[in-house]
């Protein structure tokens, strides 16, 4: 029987044979006082407690519990090292938030951000057979320096702001390849048009990259090349054309071979552009009918407790008619990317900026970092058609975001990635975007529907921050193609708690609320400048209740009713 909790390779697309996961129980110690550096923890023999990883300490799968603020942890295992005939590497999927690792009592490296995978090559460091590892991070989303998404700064969870996940929320793995000659990064390019995939690798050592790819088996396609200065592009064509879209994943397997290294990987023959008011998907107009997912879990938090709930989660929301998601202050694991990627399932890759002072440029640094460790692992998934950096950058403290900052991240962001549109802040305030997106809560549908009228015929989009005199003309259309990219948020709690948090007022009957529900998403659904919606949202998270499904993802409603509503033909794609 396996009692590896989440025993899964944490990312297909860069698949070694050789590797190991470390998740299971860990020696476990909160250190109150931030005192465990200088105590030197990292030589102790022991730590005062245990742990289950990836589960952060704050999560019942944990097996610690510990809700209050968690400013420093510390975690010890024993790794064994059969052979050092190979280079090792340590891989942390993520851990929240500035990570030191000690192999053997010496400092390894640091890693600053609690949302990106970071390894290190613990090579030089490690012995044949028994080695310490301790892992220590420091946490506080309290100082404005670090982003921390939709974590509660208080003590408690209130409004739309959740637990906090403090240290590992990741798999932690080992992975063995070659000492000299070795595979260090892959970038996929595929061109629907002429049948073609570009592939840009960044190489160790020398000799000859060879990639093969396959579909369903058949070898379809295979280029050799050789780096020059440690880099290569390499472009084949392919014999069989398969496109992904909507609804189909239709992946090609690749192998690349390096020497003795080889790597198991695949792609999606998938473009996206933006053609006027329109979004194409290889050439073809796709309405985004997407639904906000936040990625939390009532046992694991930010953590999903089996592989099978990552998927399950991708089902729930086809169920209710959506055929995407808008990832939402969180960065998500690569294997859930995994299964949108062969399920077919659109998602936009958002940052955790909530937490983060925007206001000043010396949040600049921190924020970059990080995002542009997020854009470089998910460049290759095609799932992801789009990336959003901020969301609502609120004033703080009276003083307005600095425009410098979004700007400079949007920029960075077209440079990195030059094949998938960039939005610069979700619903406000814009500075430079390729969409304008808003957000608005309005829930008389009269109101909200003339609102949408209003803008059809050339008027201004008005939304939340049009109704507040505070935020007149913060932002400014320029002919954008647009998208509501939250609404709704109808609140609907079955069991009838008090504490119940929601926008707006709530409907008193399942009648009620569906149609307003109906009368909303029509509204957006028959706008010939909407190229997509996002519904606030697709389960409840602890005390917000306004998901379609509860918290442990049982349905409220007949999802067949939405799924009717959600899959209506879009005047854009008339």
């Amino acid at each position: 029987m396996n009692t590896i909790p989440r025993s899964e390779h944490p990312n297909p697309q860069f698949l070694r044979e050789n590797w190991e996961n470390l998740n299971g129980r860990w020696e476990f110690e909160i250190d109150k006082s931030i005192s465990g550096e200088e105590r030197k923890l990292y030589l102790a023999e022991h730590l005062s407690g245990e742990i289950t990883v990836p589960f952060c300490p704050e999560s019942t799968l944990s097996g610690v519990g510990e809700v209050d603020f968690l400013n420093s942890v510390w975690y010890k295992r024993k790794i064994n090292i059969k052979s050092t005939d190979k280079r090792v590497v340590l891989h942390v999927g993520a851990c929240d938030y500035l990570t030191t690792v000690y192999i053997n009592g010496k400092t390894v490296g640091k890693h600053k951000g609690g949302y990106s995978s970071f390894s290190f090559d613990i090579t030089d460091f490690v012995r044949e057979g028994e080695n310490d590892l301790v892992i220590h991070a420091l946490d506080d989303n309290r100082t404005g320096l670090q982003p921390s998404g939709k974590q509660s700064a208080r003590y408690g969870s209130y409004g739309c702001y959740y637990t906090r996940t403090t240290g590992i929320w990741q798999t932690v793995w080992l992975e063995y390849l070659p000492r000299e000659n070795y595979i260090k990064s892959v970038k996929y390019y595929p061109d629907y048009k002429n049948g073609k995939l570009t592939v840009k690798a960044s190489l160790a050592g020398e000799g000859v990259l060879t990639v093969k790819a396959f579909y369903e088996g058949r070898e379809v396609g295979c280029g050799s090349a050789e780096p020059a200065c440690g880099e290569v592009y390499l472009t084949m064509s392919l014999s069989e054309i398969h496109l992904w879209e909507v609804g189909h994943g239709r992946l090609y397997d690749l192998t690349l071979t390096y020497g003795e290294d080889k790597v198991k990987s695949y792609f999606g023959l998938r473009n996206v552009c933006l053609d006027g008011y329109k979004f194409l998907i290889n050439g073809k107009s796709v309405f985004q009918r997407t639904v906000l997912d936040q990625g939390f879990y009532p046992d694991g938090i930010y953590t999903a407790p089996t592989d099978e709930a990552l998927v399950r989660d991708i089902e729930l929301s086809l169920a209710a008619g959506f055929n995407g998601a808008r990832l939402h202050e969180k960065i998500f694991e690569p294997r859930f990317l995994y299964h949108c990627d062969r399920l077919g399932y659109i998602v936009w890759g958002e940052h955790a900026n909530w937490g983060l002072d925007h206001t000043e440029l010396h949040s600049l640094p921190t924020f970059l970092r990080e995002w542009e460790e997020a854009l470089d692992r998910d460049f290759n998934h095609p799932a992801i058609i789009g990336w959003c950096p901020f969301n609502e950058t609120w004033d703080i403290n009276g003083k307005p975001q600095n425009n410098e900052v979004i700007e400079l991240v949007y920029r960075t962001t077209k440079r990195i990635d030059t094949t998938r549109p960039c939005i610069d802040t979700s619903g406000n305030f814009h500075v430079i975007t390729d969409i304008f997106c808003v957000h608005d809560y309005l829930q008389d549908t009269e109101a909200f529907s003339r609102n949408l009228k209003v803008f059809e015929e050339g008027g201004i989009l008005e939304d939340h921050l049009e109704r507040n005199p505070l935020h007149k003309g913060r932002q400014v259309y320029r002919g954008e193609p647009a998208f509501f990219s939250e609404y709704g948020g109808i609140k609907w709690d079955p069991e009838g708690d008090k504490s119940a948090w929601g926008y707006g007022n709530a409907p008193k009957t399942e009648e009620e609320f569906i149609a307003r529900y109906k009368a909303l998403t029509e509204a957006i659904l028959g706008n010939s400048k909407m190229l997509g919606l996002c519904y606030t949202q697709l389960y409840d998270v602890e005390q917000e209740r306004n998901g379609l499904y509860t918290y442990d993802r049982r349905p409220k409603f007949n999802m067949n009713i939405f799924k009717e509503i959600n899959t209506a033909k879009a005047a854009i794609e008339e």
